[in-house]
C-alpha cells in the first residue's frame, strides 16, 4: 500500500468517525444551562416556604395557610383581618383584593419601603409600604 493510498484511507475513516460523532451529538439533548433554574413543581413551590405568620408594624400581619400552590392569604391591617384566595405564580403568590390583582414576593426589610422593617432580612412585600417580616 503506498503512502497516498494510506493517507486517503485514513482521511476517509476520520471523516466517517467525525460525521458519526456529530450526528450523535445532534440527537442528544443539550445539557442544562447552569444559568437556568430547574422548573419548580407545585409540590416544591418556593411559596410553600412562606406558610405561616409574618409580622408588620402596629399589630398588622400577613398569614399564609395551605400549600402546593394554593393558599389562603389573611391580611390584618388597622381595619381588621381580611382573607383572600392566593395562587403561586413562579416566585410570587398572587391574589385579588378589592378588584386589584396583587402579588406577594420575597424581599428584605429595606425593600418593603417601611422604616419599621428596614433592618429585617426575611420579609414578604405586597407593594411599597406594605410588607411583613419574620423575626
Amino acid at each position: 500500500m503506498n503512502s497516498t493510498h494510506q493517507i486517503l484511507m485514513t482521511s476517509a475513516v476520520l471523516l466517517l468517525a467525525a460525521a458519526g460523532c456529530s450526528e450523535r451529538a445532534a440527537q442528544a439533548p443539550p445539557p442544562p444551562s447552569p444559568a437556568t433554574n430547574p422548573p419548580i413543581t407545585s409540590a416544591e413551590s418556593a411559596t410553600d416556604r412562606w406558610v405561616g405568620k409574618w409580622s408588620g408594624p402596629e399589630g398588622t400581619f400577613l398569614q399564609l395557610a395551605g400549600g402546593n400552590g394554593q393558599y389562603e392569604v389573611t391580611i390584618q391591617n388597622l381595619d381588621g383581618p381580611r382573607t383572600f384566595k392566593g395562587t403561586a405564580a413562579g416566585d410570587r403568590l398572587e391574589f385579588e383584593r378589592d378588584g386589584v390583582r396583587e402579588s406577594v414576593r420575597a424581599s428584605n426589610g429595606a425593600e418593603t419601603g417601611m422604616k419599621w422593617l428596614s433592618e429585617k432580612s426575611d420579609c414578604l412585600t405586597v407593594k411599597a409600604g406594605e410588607g411583613y417580616c419574620r423575626d
